[in-house]
C-alpha cells in the first residue's frame, strides 16, 4: 500500500513540515483561516502529484493540462496521480448544464437514439422503420396460418397518367397482373378501361399463407414490395391494411423524419440545436419590465423609462399625442392601464402614424454599430425563453421521440430524485433493452451518485454557471465516483459547503466509498461531523499567516481531543464555545413582511423578517433559501428604489411591506471582487490610497518629484513599463499553452527601480504590499487613516491576508468577509439590512467567533442581519429563525417554522430543529 512522505515543506507559510500519510485513507486537514491548509493540500500534495504525472506524458499532451508551480519541498515520495475538486464555480459558458457536466446527457442521447419511440406530431401515431425480416417476424407472430396479400404502392408522379398504359404493361411484363381499382382487384386491361386518375398504383406482389415454411418467400415478396413501392409496402389480411415503411415516414400523413443519431438530441450540435436560439434555450429581446421599471408611475410621470431622456423629447411628445387620440389616461399608474392600451403603446395601432416603442427599438437596432446605441439598448434587454423550442434548446425533430412516454427535454427537466425513480421504473420491451445495452444501467448509476451527494433537487437542464461552489464540487465528486478511478489522490476543498447537516452523513459515506475503491482522500474541512469521521486529522496552526504553518497535530480524532495547543481540539471538546452578546431590540419592533411569495419552488409563503436582530434563514439544499433572499427580498427592494431588474430575476410575490424601516439593503455575497489581477485588499479597502500618500510625503519622494501616482501600479508614472504593473509577463509557447513568468525587469515587484528606492521606515512600496494586514496595522500604527480602513479586516479574522494579495485568489468566504469589513469601516448613515449567504463558509470555529463579534458590532450600531446559514453553532445563537423545507426542489418551498430558537427545537417536522437538538446535546455531553 505504501505511504505519502513529505519532508521540509515550506510552501507559502508552511514551516518545514514533516508528514507521513499512509495511502488509501480519509484525511481531514483543518485549522484556522490562513494556517496553511490549502498550501499543504492543494499547493503541495495536489501540485506535486500533478507535476509527477505530467512528467510521464508527452509534450503534446501537456499543452492541454493545467500546470502548477513546483512546491517548495525538500523531499517527497509516494504521491499518486492527483485530482483536485475545489469549491469555485469557474463555469461561465451558458451551454454547460448539470447534464453536460456529469456526462449524463451523453448517455441520454444514446438512449433516445437507440430506443426512443418516434411519434408523428400531426397524427400522434408511432412511426417505425421496418425491413423485410422484421415484418416477416411480426406476421408470423400475429397472423400465423392466415392468408395475406403483399401490396406495393407504385408512385406515378405528376406525369404518371400520361404514361399509365406504359407503366401497367411494364409491370405486367415483369409478372404482376393484379391491380386494385374501384374496391376490387383487376387485370391491366380492366384498369386502363376504367379511365380513372391515379397518383399511385396498388400492385399485388404475392398472396400466400403465413407459416414457417413460407418465411423465405414472405421475406422475398416484402423485399419486392419495398423496391417497387419506393420504400413503402402494405400487407392486407382479413380486411385490415398494415402499412410499413423502410424509411422514417409516417404511414398516415407521409411526413418524413431524420434518422435518430445521438447528435440529434444535442443542443451543442448543429444537427440538434434549435435554429432560433442556437441551442441556448433563451433569446435576448427588449424586456418590458426594464422599459417600465416602476409600474406605479403614470405615463405623465415617466413610466416609459427610455423616453424620459432629454434626447427622446420628440418620442415623449408624440406618445402624449397618441394617448390623447386614443383616450389613454396619462395620469393613472401604468399598472392600472388596460392591457389593450399597454399593447398599443408598445406595438402601435393599425392605421395610426404613432411611433411605437417597437418602432423606436427597431430603429435603434439599425444603428447598433454605434457604441452609445449598444450601451443604451443593453439597459432594456433581457433574456426570455425561446418561443420556437420552448426553452428545450432542441429542434422539433428531437422532440418527436419518446422514451417511457417522455421527450428528452421532459427527462432533463425532472429533479434528480424523480429522474432516478423514472429510470428505475421505466418499462422497456426486450427489444428496447437489447438496443439500450449497458446505457440504462450506467444512467441509473450516475444519477444515483448525484442523489447520494445531496443534489436530488437539481435538474439536468440547470445551467452550470448558476450553481454554487459547493454544488459544483459535489457534482465533480459524483462524476469521480462514476469514473471509478483507483489509486488516485483526491484533494477536496470543503465539500460540505452549502450542505445541510442532515445530508452530511450521506456525503461522508461517499467519501469513504471513494477511499474504499483504493484511493487516498484529503479533505480541507471545518465541519465537526466530517472531522470526527476522518481516519486521521491533520491540524495546522496555531494561528493564521506568519503565526501559522506549523503541524499542531496529526493522528486520530480521539488523540486530537487531548491536544491542548489545538483550537480545533478546544472547540470539539467544548472547552471553548461560540458566543455573542444578546441585546434586546431597540424601540418599537420593526419587520419586513413578505406575503404570497411563489418564485421558483416557493409555495405562496408568508415570511416575517425582524429588523434590528440577527435573523437566520435555514433549510436543506434546494428548499428555496436563495430564491427568498435574492429573487424575492433583494430584487424587489432594488425595484422599489427604481433600479432595473429583469423579469427572470424578479421573484413572484403578492406583497412586501416594511422597506421603509431600513435606509439601505446591502447584499454581501460570495461573488468575485473583480477580474483585475491588480485588485487586492489594500486597493479594495482604499487603504492603498493612504499608503501611496505616505510614500509621496517622504523626503526622498519629494526630492525626486514623485507624487502619489508614482506609487500606483495602475499609473504609467511609476509602474514597470515591461509588465505594466502586473509583476509577470506572458510567454507564448506556440504549440504549448501560454505561461506567465516573473518580469525580469522588475523581478515581479511591479514598479520601476527608482520608485522602489523610496522607503518608509525601512520598507519600499513592494515590501509593504507583502505585509499581512496584522503586520500592516502595527507598521502604520501612527497613520490613523490607514489603520481605520484595515482594523475591520483584522477584527473579522482576515489579518493573515497580505496587503497585495490579488482578490482573484480569495475564497468565496474570504471575499464575503472582506466586503463586510469594508461596510463596517463606512461611517453610519442610517440603519441598513445586511443580507449574507453562508458567511461561515471556509471558517474555523475560532474565525466564526470573530465573525459573530462583527455581527454584534453591526447590530449595536442599529443595523439588521438576514443570513442564509447551515452552521449549527451560528444558528443556535440567532435571535430569529426562518426554516424552509421540508425537503429540496418540488418538495420544498414551505415555511416549516419561523420564530425564536426555543420553538425550533420543539418543531419535529424541521430537519434543522432535529439537527440543532443533536448539536446542542453534543455540546452538553462535552461539558
Amino acid at each position: 500500500m505504501g505511504a505519502i512522505e513529505l519532508r521540509g515543506v515550506k510552501t507559502h507559510n508552511l514551516k518545514n513540515l514533516q508528514l507521513k500519510l499512509p495511502r488509501r485513507k480519509l484525511y481531514v486537514v483543518t485549522g484556522v483561516s490562513g494556517s496553511g491548509k490549502s498550501s499543504l493540500a492543494f499547493d503541495t500534495l495536489y501540485a506535486e502529484g500533478q507535476r509527477r504525472y505530467l512528467e510521464s506524458v508527452s509534450a503534446y499532451a501537456r499543452q492541454f493540462l493545467e500546470r502548477m508551480p513546483k512546491p517548495d519541498v525538500e523531499f517527497s515520495s509516494g504521491i499518486p496521480p492527483a485530482l483536485a475538486i475545489q469549491t469555485k464555480n469557474v463555469v461561465s459558458n451558458a451551454r454547460s448544464t448539470v447534464g453536460t457536466q456529469t456526462e449524463i446527457n451523453d448517455y441520454l442521447r444514446v438512449a433516445f437514439a437507440r430506443a426512443g419511440r418516434l411519434i408523428c406530431p400531426e397524427c400522434e401515431i408511432e412511426v417505425e422503420k421496418y425491413d423485410p425480416v422484421s415484418i416477416a417476424r411480426r406476421l408470423l407472430q400475429d397472423f400465423l396460418e392466415k392468408t395475406v396479400r403483399i401490396v406495393a404502392l407504385v408512385p406515378l408522379g405528376k406525369a404518371g397518367m400520361k404514361y399509365l398504359s406504359e407503366n401497367v404493361r411494364e409491370l405486367e411484363r415483369q409478372g404482376f397482373s393484379d391491380f386494385f381499382c374501384d374496391g376490387e382487384w383487376k387485370n391491366g386491361d380492366s384498369l386502363l378501361s376504367a379511365k380513372q386518375k391515379f397518383s399511385e398504383l396498388r400492385v399485388s406482389i404475392d398472396v400466400l399463407p403465413v407459416n414457417e415454411k413460407n418465411r423465405e418467400r414472405l421475406t422475398d415478396s416484402l423485399e419486392l414490395g419495398f423496391r417497387y413501392g419506393k420504400g413503402n409496402v402494405q400487407v392486407w389480411c382479413q380486411g385490415r391494411e398494415l402499412k410499413f415503411s423502410e424509411i422514417l415516414q409516417c404511414v398516415s400523413c407521409g411526413k418524413k423524419f431524420p434518422e435518430p443519431v445521438a447528435n440529434l438530441f444535442s443542443f451543442n450540435s448543429p444537427l440538434g440545436a434549435c435554429p432560433a436560439c442556437q441551442g441556448f434555450g433563451r433569446v435576448i429581446t427588449i424586456d418590458r419590465d426594464l422599459v417600465v421599471p416602476d409600474a406605479s408611475k403614470s405615463i405623465r410621470e415617466g413610466a416609459i423609462e427610455p423616453w424620459t431622456k432629454a434626447s427622446t423629447r420628440w418620442e415623449r411628445g408624440q406618445l402624449l399625442d397618441f394617448c390623447a387620440r386614443k383616450r389613454i389616461p396619462v395620469q393613472r399608474p401604468w399598472a392600472t392601464l388596460k392591457k389593450e392600451h399597454q399593447k398599443w403603446i408598445f406595438e402601435g395601432f393599425p392605421g395610426d402614424d404613432y411611433f411605437s416603442l417597437r418602432d423606436f427599438f427597431d430603429y435603434l437596432n439599425k444603428k447598433i454599430y454605434k457604441m452609445h446605441v449598444r450601451i443604451f439598448l443593453n439597459r432594456y434587454r433581457g433574456y426570455v425563453p425561446c418561443a420556437v423550442c420552448h426553452a428545450s434548446r432542441l429542434k422539433p425533430d428531437a422532440m418527436n421521440y419518446r422514451l417511457g412516454g417522455r421527450t428528452i427535454a421532459d427527462v432533463q427537466a425532472l429533479p434528480i430524485d424523480r429522474l432516478l425513480e423514472f429510470l428505475e421504473t421505466i418499462h422497456l420491451s426486450p427489444e428496447e433493452k437489447e438496443k439500450m445495452g449497458p446505457v440504462h444501467e450506467e444512467l441509473i448509476r450516475r444519477v444515483r451518485f448525484l442523489k447520494e451527494v445531496g443534489l436530488g433537487y437539481l435538474t439536468l437542464d440547470r445551467m452550470s454557471r448558476t450553481l454554487s461552489g459547493g454544488e459544483v464540487q459535489r457534482i465533480h465528486l459524483a462524476s469521480s465516483l462514476g469514473s471509478a478511478l483507483v489509486d488516485t489522490l483526491y484533494v477536496l476543498d470543503e465539500p460540505s459547503i452549502g450542505l445541510h447537516e442532515r445530508d452530511n452523513q450521506m456525503l461522508i459515506a461517499l467519501l469513504k466509498k471513494l477511499r474504499d475503491l483504493g484511493n487516498t482522500v484529503v479533505v480541507v474541512e471545518h465541519d465537526r461531523t466530517m472531522i470526527q469521521s476522518a481516519d486521521e486529522v491533520i491540524d495546522l496552526g496555531p494561528e493564521g499567516g506568519a503565526k501559522g504553518g506549523r503541524l499542531v497535530f496529526q493522528g486520530s480524532i480521539d488523540a486530537l481531543k487531548s491536544c491542548q495547543a489545538s483550537y480545533t481540539s478546544r472547540y470539539l471538546s467544548g472547552k471553548e464555545k461560540l458566543q455573542r452578546v444578546f441585546r434586546p431590540a431597540r424601540g418599537k419592533p420593526r419587520k419586513i413582511l413578505i406575503e404570497g411569495a411563489s418564485a421558483h419552488n416557493l409555495k405562496k409563503i408568508r415570511a416575517e423578517i425582524p429588523l434590528g436582530r440577527l435573523a437566520v434563514l435555514t433549510g436543506v439544499s434546494g428548499s428555496g433559501k436563495s430564491t427568498l433572499l435574492y429573487n424575492v427580498l433583494y430584487n424587489h427592494y432594488l425595484k422599489s428604489k427604481g433600479q432595473p431588474v429583469s423579469r427572470d430575476e424578479l421573484g413572484n410575490v403578492k406583497r412586501i411591506a416594511g422597506f421603509d424601516g431600513v435606509e439601505d439593503m446591502v447584499l454581501v455575497d460570495q461573488s468575485s471582487l473583480g477580474r483585475s489581477p491588480r485588485s487586492n485588499p489594500a486597493t479594495y479597502t482604499k487603504a492603498f490610497e493612504e499608503v501611496r500618500k505616505v510614500f509621496a510625503s517622504t523626503r526622498q519622494a519629494k526630492r525626486a518629484g514623485f507624487d502619489a501616482g508614482y506609487f500606483s501600479f495602475n499609473s504609467e508614472k511609476g509602474r514597470c513599463p515591461v509588465c505594466k504593473g502586473d509583476g509577470a509577463v506572458k510567454v507564448e509557447m506556440h504549440f504549448l499553452a501560454d505561461i506567465f513568468v516573473p518580469c525580469e525587469a522588475c523581478q515581479g515587484r511591479r514598479f520601476k527601480n527608482e520608485v522602489l528606492e523610496i522607503e518608509y521606515q525601512g520598507l519600499n512600496i513592494d515590501k509593504v504590499l507583502q505585509l499581512t494586514i496584522d503586520e500592516s496595522v502595527d507598521f502604520f500604527q501612527a497613520r490613523k487613516a490607514i489603520v481605520d480602513k484595515l482594523e475591520p479586516l483584522r477584527k473579522i479574522g482576515l489579518g493573515y491576508l497580505k496587503l497585495g494579495q490579488p482578490t482573484l485568489t480569495l475564497s468565496g468566504g474570504e471575499a464575503q468577509r472582506l466586503k463586510l469589513a469594508c461596510e463596517m469601516a463606512e461611517p453610519f448613515s442610517g440603519a441598513a439590512l445586511y443580507l449574507l449567504d453562508e458567511p461561515t463558509t471556509g471558517l474555523h470555529e475560532r474565525d466564526i467567533h470573530h465573525l459573530l463579534t462583527a455581527f454584534d458590532e453591526l447590530l449595536a450600531r442599529g443595523h439588521s442581519l438576514f443570513v442564509i446559514e447551515h452552521h449549527m453553532g451560528l444558528i443556535a445563537l440567532a435571535d430569529y429563525v426562518i426554516d424552509l423545507g421540508p425537503e429540496g426542489g418540488e418538495e420544498g418551498g414551505e415555511i416549516i417554522y419561523q420564530g425564536d430558537m426555543a420553538g425550533l427545537l420543539e418543531c419535529n417536522r424541521s430537519h434543522t430543529g432535529r439537527c440543532l437538538k443533536k448539536y446542542l446535546a453534543g455540546l452538553s455531553a462535552a461539558d
